[in-house]
């Protein structure tokens, strides 16, 4: 296979779909149409292709299916659960998961309390934990139990086990995590383990704010030049 007339023998080399030229056996390739699917990620599968570990991945979900390749859009711990995107078209990806954007990440996270105030403001002010500073853009209590509660947690970055770890520096357990929705892209009625395919008009509007802060950050380098 050559890119832009380079040789490479890297099946999972990134290409930018309509910028790169792609020839294989000589012969130009024809453009894939984007696709983005949306998985419910059980728990107890990890999100990469092959583990080294042979621990189950995420790409079982998809056996026998048919599908092309697709990456994984952000990842979920193992112990985590949730909305997981994949798709074929990186530039799509990098316009969701680029932190500058602040594509907001809503999660259900279960915990061993009863939180009060202190602790919700706790989560948004943050926790440095070594050079980090750990917080979330919101949080609140959505439903409270004898011993236990659910919170519903809004990210606009996600680093590593962020809640998690932010979660244990306050003293308080995770029982069960699960990620929501990321945007306006919503898990609905998916099941575990179950997909669907993002319709057109949903995978344009998960991109436009992102898209949009990007411009502008674009649009502010070229000023400062």
């Amino acid at each position: 296979m050559r890119v832009n007339d380079r040789v490479v023998c890297d099946a999972e080399f990134p290409v930018r779909q309509g910028i790169d030229r792609i020839e294989i056996d000589g012969h130009a390739s024809s453009q894939a149409a984007r696709l983005v699917v949306m998985l419910y990620k059980p728990r107890g599968l990890v999100t990469t292709v092959k583990d080294e570990q042979d621990r189950d991945t995420v790409y079982r979900c998809f056996a026998g299916a048919g599908l092309p390749w697709l990456a994984p859009v952000g990842r979920l711990d193992k112990a985590s659960e949730g909305l997981l995107l994949f798709t074929n078209d990186p530039i799509w990806a990098a316009a969701i998961t680029d932190p500058e954007c602040g594509q907001r990440k809503t999660y259900h996270v279960q915990v061993d309390r009863l939180p009060d105030a202190a602790l919700l403001a706790s989560l948004e002010s943050g926790v440095t934990i070594g050079a980090e500073l750990l917080a979330v853009h919101s949080a609140r209590c959505l439903r409270s139990g004898v011993k236990h509660a659910w919170l519903e947690i809004i990210l606009t970055e996600g680093r590593n086990r962020h809640i998690r770890r932010l979660l244990a520096a306050l003293g308080v357990s995770v029982l069960r995590l699960v990620r929501v929705a990321v945007g306006d892209l919503r898990l609905g009625d998916l099941r575990k383990g179950q997909w669907r395919v993002l319709a057109a008009h949903e995978v344009d509007a998960a991109a436009v704010p992102a898209a949009r802060e990007l411009g502008a950050a674009e649009v502010l380098a070229a000023r400062e030049l």
